[in-house]
């Protein structure tokens, strides 16, 4: 693939990777079936190509947060292939969706008679899951909303109730004892809705030990090579961003860096300035304590991040490493996700979204050793 010279930086996917990461859940989770979870553009990497990826190595269930995302994602899956809408449905959107064939995340009374409606106007049965909320109060059925659907099961008339489900808020703590309270809670719930699969678990769920995973498991950041529960992280890296010197100069002690000279050099300084900004996705937060690597050596981000660009402290590099177009790792083998997000004080679901559009994209493919067991 050639490469494309006017981008701020260049950005690899190793959908190897993203395929070792997803048989490794399956096998852990065994004889439970993983989902790919490809909302927000498969976290900013590419649903459509993330989704193939995993198509090939067998995945058959998809989730997406919106009927949008939906509607750009279901030409590409085939037809044995379920795309769910985690986040339900606007009101008026019933109807699009019937027509695409996904399947809605039911999480109010409201949405189950929609759909209800929309099925008994169609003539015809329509799919969807049921969320209940067991104890993250953000989506889902509430108790007294599954109270009222017990006294009027009618509610459920013309829906296929494929799946119920929940979701662990502390999953990424497997020491929490919120995630024993909100599984037992939830298989209470789920007893409500006999011969129904289930589904509990994320990536953080999915590699608890000694627990049932239900009948399927939503996996997302650990497919993308984030740690699902902090170190040790065992998925492998599926992100690489390479940066360039776009310029150098050596500057004499005292000298400002950056927007309002937020940091001043105490001793004479080699400033390497690279194109890439917060316009492509880079926190601001990590403006005087973020970090890159040249030649495997860790340098330092000096002053603010700007919208198109940041300095760094090269001083103590050998000059062989230092010239216009030299490479300057972001992401890789020195520099997690996770670790730059720590840098920011924000998770690393945060960092892989919020990578731009101004990068060259380069997909490294997958091997069939990376979908073999």
């Amino acid at each position: 693939m050639a490469m494309d010279y006017g981008t701020a930086a260049d950005l690899r996917i190793d959908l190897g990777a993203l395929v070792a990461n997803y048989c490794m859940i399956a096998a852990q989770v065994a004889p439970s079936a993983v989902a790919g979870v490809v909302k927000a553009d498969a976290y900013g990497l590419g649903a459509i190509t993330v989704s193939r990826a995993l198509l090939e190595a067998g995945c058959r269930h998809f989730f997406v947060a919106h009927l949008c995302e939906a509607v750009a994602l279901k030409p590409h899956l085939p037809a044995d292939a379920t795309l769910y809408i985690l986040n339900g449905l606007r009101a008026g959107a019933e109807a699009e969706c019937a027509g695409i064939g996904a399947v809605p995340v039911l999480n109010a009374l409201a949405q189950i008679d929609a759909w209800a409606a929309t099925a008994r106007s169609l003539g015809r049965a329509l799919p969807a899951v049921v969320q209940v909320d067991s104890g993250m109060s953000r989506l889902g059925l509430m108790p007294e909303e599954l109270a009222t659907l017990r006294a009027g099961p009618e509610r459920l008339d013309g829906i296929d109730v494929q799946l119920v489900m929940t979701h662990l808020a502390c999953a990424d703590d497997p020491s929490s004892p919120v995630n024993a309270d909100q599984r037992a809670l939830f298989d209470q719930i789920a007893a409500q809705f006999p011969g129904v699969p289930r589904s509990i678990d994320n990536s953080g769920g999915a590699l608890a030990q000694d627990v049932q995973h239900g009948d399927i498991v939503r996996a997302g950041i650990a497919l993308y090579g984030g740690a699902p529960h902090g170190d040790p992280n065992p998925m492998a890296a599926v992100v690489a961003l390479d940066a360039y010197i776009m310029q150098l100069r050596q500057v004499p002690a005292g000298t400002g860096v950056g927007y309002g000279l937020t940091h001043r050099c105490d001793r004479p300084s080699r400033i390497a300035t690279i194109s890439v900004g917060y316009a492509d996705g880079w926190p601001r937060h990590v403006s005087n304590r973020g970090s890159a690597y040249i030649g495997g050596i860790r340098v330092p981000v000096v002053g603010r991040v700007s919208m198109d660009s940041m300095a760094l402290d090269v001083t103590d590099l050998s000059a062989d490493l230092l010239h216009p177009g030299a490479p300057v790792e972001l992401l890789g083998p020195h520099q997690t996700i996770d670790a730059v997000a720590a840098q920011a004080d924000t998770i690393g679901y945060e960092i892989l979204t919020r990578l731009g559009s101004r990068y060259d994209r380069t997909y490294l493919p997958a091997t069939l050793e990376s979908i073999e067991p």
